[in-house]
């Protein structure tokens, strides 16, 4: 199992799960971080540094961010896999989160 970085990251990339993370697991790609699932070692300090509540145990990740499963996974395959999968999901769900201020 792994942890899944789902909606509330979108356009908020806050690195505070990045900062805890003991194995650099969590990587930077155009809207949002994604956890890469090869190199997760499910020790859970990066779900409650997460400001705004994305991050989840892959088994007890809401339905309606099931999306994120598949986006998370796609890691291997890079931005050019996963940035396109993210801008679809955003705009089929109409996501606008406003950055932290």
């Amino acid at each position: 199992m792994t942890y899944i970085i789902a909606e509330p990251c979108i356009d908020i990339k806050d690195r505070s799960c990045v900062d805890v993370c003991p194995v650099d697991c969590i990587h930077e790609f155009a809207r949002m971080l994604i956890i890469d699932p090869e190199e997760c070692i499910d020790c859970g300090a990066c779900e409650p540094e997460c400001p705004v509540e994305a991050i989840f145990p892959e088994d007890a990740l809401p339905d309606k961010w099931e999306p994120f499963v598949k986006i998370n996974y796609a890691f291997p395959e890079g931005a050019a896999a996963v940035d396109p999968l993210v801008d679809a999901y955003a705009e089929e769900h109409n996501v606008q989160n406003e950055p932290i201020a």
